[in-house]
């Protein structure tokens, strides 16, 4: 079974709002290592107007610390960045895409709807972070069903399967990532909710800016419906969580 590591790969504060986490993945398995979503990049950090801009950087509150990096945190658990053969985006907004460029040689996966997007020059995404010339890999519809959601396999060549879960509407392609863990299932949401509180809610402060950032307000409805379903009904079967919640990683992180 492949094991997973939870680790923040950057803070974002833009005060008065509450600190926020980038809730990133990192799959160990016999074969090799996989990342989901890359969190605040070493490229950002070291230059962070070239890469991100002062008003993106103001609005979102990016924090630049060297040692939230993904590629930092790869080294701190005893591996080297180049044993990351594939990262798994949930989507390619820029506090989930800067650390692309740590890990030149990996196979990008995400999904087609996401990478079309990316490549018409939708401005939410950053040309910078993506100029080193990522080893893309697009996966398009699947007659795959995953407790009544689509959902199009990945092949990394874990112990463990992964599927990309069609959960958009924050953007084009924005995805769930599901990991298998024996009879149980891990689901990183990403952006699907900023807080888990709003599996429960709509009247939370957050839910304003959840509608602001999404592309297709509609379909992000749609999609965090579904989440409150499988929350609702699969509690035995799906652990869920998102990208953006400090009280969602398991133990102590910061």
């Amino acid at each position: 079974m492949t094991t997973i590591h939870h680790f923040n790969g950057g803070t974002l504060h833009a005060p008065p709002g509450p600190k926020a986490a980038c809730h990133c993945l990192l799959l160990e398995g016999r074969n090799g290592l996989a990342v989901v979503d890359t969190g605040i990049g070493l490229h950002d950090v070291r230059d962070p107007l070239g890469r991100i801009g002062q008003p993106l950087i103001d609005l979102a509150g990016f924090q630049f610390r060297e040692d939230q990096t993904a590629v930092r945190t790869v080294e701190r658990l005893g591996f080297k960045p180049g044993d990351v053969t594939d990262i798994v985006l949930t989507h390619a907004d820029p506090d989930h895409a800067g650390g692309l460029a740590d890990f030149p040689d990996a196979r990008v996966h995400v999904a087609a709807e996401e990478l079309a997007a990316l490549t018409a020059g939708d401005p939410r995404y950053l040309p910078a972070q993506f100029a080193h010339g990522p080893n893309w890999r697009a996966y398009g519809p699947a007659t795959r069903s995953w407790f009544g959601l689509e959902a199009r396999p990945i092949g990394l060549g874990l112990d463990s399967e992964v599927l990309l879960v069609p959960l958009f509407g924050h953007t084009a392609g924005h995805c769930g990532v599901a990991i298998r863990q024996g009879a149980r299932w891990t689901l990183h949401v990403g952006d699907a909710y900023y807080l888990r509180v709003e599996l429960t809610t709509d009247d939370h402060p957050v839910s304003a800016l959840t509608r602001v950032r999404a592309v297709d307000d509609a379909r992000r409805r749609t999609s965090l419906d579904h989440l409150r379903r499988l929350a609702r009904e699969y509690t035995g079967e799906v652990e869920l969580f998102g990208y953006h919640d400090f009280g969602e990683f398991p133990g102590s992180v910061n």
